[in-house]
């Protein structure tokens, strides 16, 4: 950008080679005077950077300092905003202390202008400058001059002194002293921006840490309270943690543990825990692995393992988690159901076979129904043929019963007639002879026998109860007559105790055993 009358833009070796235009220091003496003076501003503004870590205090420092060697009292520092798009007045004396917060935007203002042009700029009348701000409270400013801050070969900032009154003015002098404090105050920001970080870093650590005790005792306590045994081994194999599920699942305690390999892999069962660990080791995570472990006792679990490496700093490996699980009810459950199952499947291979015979037999039975079907038709024809012979057979039976029962009858009444004809009256005249009472007794059976060959009595006896001896059915015929055990045994020339045989016999056979119905009012029911 060219200069203006008002504006020059060379370093101060360039300010030198044109001192005509600013006033000269007359005599050695007040040069060496002013450079103890700047020497001394610097090295005392040294030490105060030493001792204070606040980025506005540092900056504030630098300011006064640089403004009480150039004879002012009117100076700021404008500082680039975090995102780089505008500059903000963060220290002010004088003049700019009501100035405070005010922003410019790259190529605005003396600041904006520095910021630019990345070079020092120094404005002799402010009021007359083209490229000043249009607020009307800067109308009192005169001479400005600006200096870049510079960190890293960016511009994050801009020093800037002032004079209010006519007549005054800064030398090429002033720009080197403010030149100066301006890499002193890089190097406040600098502290300032590394003590800021350290504060960050300090609290981010802090958070860090309580994270990690917090985060550690969380885990702590969810491994404390898991209901599943868990045990922490280091790259060695030795045990750094066990829960007390473990403890309580094996039998054995913490404090025997720790620091140690724990010794409770089953010979049987190492093969397969070396190559889970290989595996492991190898970067493979080991996830439900079943396998078998020892308590004290001496009991062997099967258990359900996983495992997973855990890495230091470094990336390295430092140690693995191993999660265990006790399923050896499972295992008990699951034996038992192959168990069950096998039992199972030589239940059905035996059903299979039966049913297979089953239905061989199923189909010999079908097929012989099959001829029996054929047999029953043929003989139901056959049937139906006797049938109609035998409904002519029942008919001619059905006369020739007739016939029968009418012959019957008539003999009946032949018998009955002959007997009163013939032998009733001899029988009445032999009862009235002399006869002994056995006699007599025997007279009177023989008239009622005689009575009950033409009666229906004995016919009805002997069709409906035809498996009564005779002896039963001459027993029969007194106790209907009314005699008593005794008179039968008389009579039949018998022992009482035969005649009781015989009725228990006679009851028996005509259904009466569990009866007490009177033997003889069932038999006097058979002439009815």
């Amino acid at each position: 950008m060219s200069a203006t009358p008002s504006e020059r833009n060379a370093r101060p070796r360039r300010v030198k080679q044109r001192d005509a235009a600013l006033p000269r220091l007359t005599g050695e003496t007040a040069a060496l005077r002013r450079q103890n003076e700047c020497l001394a501003a610097l090295h005392a503004t040294s030490l105060g950077l030493i001792d204070r870590l606040d980025k506005e205090e540092l900056l504030e420092a630098v300011l006064q300092r640089a403004a009480r060697l150039t004879r002012t009292e009117h100076g700021y520092i404008y500082l680039l905003e975090p995102d780089a798009a505008a500059m903000q007045m963060r220290v002010g004396m004088g003049f700019f202390k009501h100035q405070l917060g005010l922003r410019v935007l790259r190529g605005e203002g003396v600041g904006g202008r520095v910021w630019q042009s990345e070079t020092f700029l120094l404005i002799d009348d402010y009021r007359t400058w083209a490229g000043r701000l249009a607020d009307k409270s800067l109308d009192a400013l005169r001479t400005v001059v600006g200096i870049p801050l510079k960190y890293r070969g960016r511009v994050e900032g801009v020093i800037g002194l002032a004079q209010v009154e006519a007549g005054k003015g800064f030398q090429a002098e002033d720009i080197e002293v403010l030149e100066r404090f301006a890499e002193l105050a890089t190097v406040a920001l600098d502290k300032a921006r590394l003590y800021a970080e350290a504060l960050r870093e300090l609290a981010e650590r802090k958070r860090t840490e309580e994270t990690l005790r917090e985060s550690e005792a969380r885990y702590r306590l969810l491994l404390e309270s898991s209901p599943d045994p868990v045990v922490v081994y280091d790259v060695q194999g030795a045990a750094q943690y066990v829960n007390p599920a473990f403890e309580q699942t094996f039998g054995l305690r913490r404090d025997e543990l720790l620091g140690k390999p724990i010794d409770f892999v089953p010979e049987e069962s190492w093969p397969e825990t070396r190559a889970a660990i290989g595996n492991m080791l190898k970067g493979d995570k080991i996830q439900l692995f079943e396998t078998r472990r020892k308590t004290r006792d001496g009991r062997t679990l099967d258990v359900q393992l996983s495992s997973t490496l855990f890495f230091d700093r470094d990336g390295k490996p430092a140690g693995n988690i191993v999660t265990l699980r006790d399923i050896s009810a499972r295992k008990r459950a699951e034996r038992k159901l192959l168990e069950y199952q096998d039992q199972l499947e030589e239940r059905v291979a035996a059903r299979t076979t039966e049913l297979a015979q089953a239905n061989t037999q199923m189909a010999q039975e079908v097929e012989e129904r099959k001829k029996a079907e054929g047999q029953l038709r043929k003989r139901e024809k056959e049937l139906k043929a006797q049938s109609l012979h035998l409904q002519e057979v029942n008919t001619a039976l059905k006369v020739l019963l007739k016939q029968r029962e009418d012959d019957r009858k008539e003999f009946g009444e032949v018998v009955r007639s002959n007997v009163k004809e013939l032998i009733s009256p001899y029988l009445e005249q032999l009862k009235k002879g002399r006869l002994t009472p056995t006699q007599k007794a025997l007279a009177d059976i023989l008239e009622s026998n005689l009575g009950n060959i033409i009666s229906p009595f004995i016919s009805q006896l002997s069709s409906n109860y035809i498996n009564l001896t005779p002896t039963e059915i001459r027993v029969a015929n007194l106790v209907k007559e009314g005699k008593t055990n005794k008179e039968i045994a008389a009579l039949l020339y018998l022992s009482k105790n035969t005649i009781l045989f015989h009725r228990h016999n006679i009851r028996t056979k005509l259904g009466l055993r569990r009866s007490k119905k009177n033997l003889r009012s069932h038999l006097l029911a058979f002439e009815m």
